[in-house]
């Protein structure tokens, strides 16, 4: 679908920067995938809630340890 936007030029410079990205669609691309993204984190918070019992990133690589093969 095509769509014109008047995007402030150091807005998209900076997104084009952070990114990586080659061309301002890609930029945009980017930008619309993180947000749609965090917006669906966000809906699984709510829906789910939070833990305090999760693994720390010690915890998980001392059991990947144990499940790696030898």
């Amino acid at each position: 679908m095509k769509t014109t936007l008047d995007i402030p030029t150091p807005v998209l410079e900076e997104a084009i920067r952070l990114s990586g990205a080659r061309t301002k669609r890609a930029a945009v691309l980017a930008a619309l995938d993180d947000f749609t993204r965090r917006g669906r984190m966000r809906a699984l918070v709510t829906k789910l809630g939070r833990s305090e019992t999760f693994m720390t990133p010690a915890e998980l690589e001392k059991l990947r340890a144990v499940d790696k093969p030898a």
